[in-house]
């Protein structure tokens, strides 16, 4: 039995995607092996947990909208 070949697939598979109407798309991410990683990732959030407890607007709408869920379905 004759196999097609990887690239071959790729490319049909791809073709599907984008008659779906799907385009494809490239994305940079933080590398996660990087030295000093997870302290960065500490280190943003303590500033973001620091920015969430000075803002009692916000905890005030949070408590209000976790209120105003009965009758909700899932």
């Amino acid at each position: 039995m004759a196999t097609i070949p990887v690239n071959a697939r790729v490319q049909k598979h791809r073709d599907a995607l984008r008659m779906a109407g799907l385009r494809p798309v490239q994305i940079w991410v933080p590398d996660t092996r990087r030295p000093h990683f997870a302290e960065e990732c500490r280190r943003q959030s303590l500033i973001a947990a620091q920015a969430d407890l000075a803002d009692t607007d916000m905890h005030q709408f949070m408590d209000e909208a976790l209120a105003d869920v009965n009758g909700w379905t899932a």
